[in-house]
């Protein structure tokens, strides 16, 4: 018989939510990965553990719509709202992807009153690495 193992955010210990709104975040770090087909906004602290997401798709947007640079705007504002309350005043930027949503996210970051230390650029670049798939023909 296999031994059943605790989980330590069950409801019976009253511990749902507990450490998300203990935690107060100076600085932090936020990763705009921005596709074609979608944005995705992260905000984690400087070690790297996840304080807050969002994406264009979770913000309601379906199909095409989620590569638009009004669907980055609103998941980069959804993102960056929970920060502020938690206190987050100074923080990095990453962007990666060649997506439209990369200036349009950018755009609300700056608005947010979070005093920038750097934006950086780390989409990734191969130096003739792997062979690309053959040309589609239509």
């Amino acid at each position: 018989m296999a031994k059943s193992v605790p989980r330590i955010g069950s409801r019976r210990n009253g511990r749902i939510g507990l450490r998300k709104s203990a935690r107060r975040i100076p600085k932090g770090v936020i990763h705009v990965q921005a596709s074609f087909n979608n944005t995705i906004v992260t905000v984690t602290d400087v070690r790297g553990r996840v304080i807050s997401w969002s994406s264009a798709g979770t913000c309601g947007f379906k199909g095409t719509r989620r590569g638009t640079p009004f669907a980055a705007q609103t998941a980069a504002g959804n993102a960056i709202r929970t920060v502020v309350d938690q206190g987050m005043q100074r923080a990095e930027v990453m962007i990666k992807g060649p997506g439209l949503g990369r200036d349009a996210a950018l755009r609300v970051i700056r608005r947010s009153g979070i005093v920038l230390s750097f934006i950086r650029d780390v989409t990734p670049m191969p130096h003739n690495g792997c062979r690309p798939p053959k040309k589609r023909r239509v």
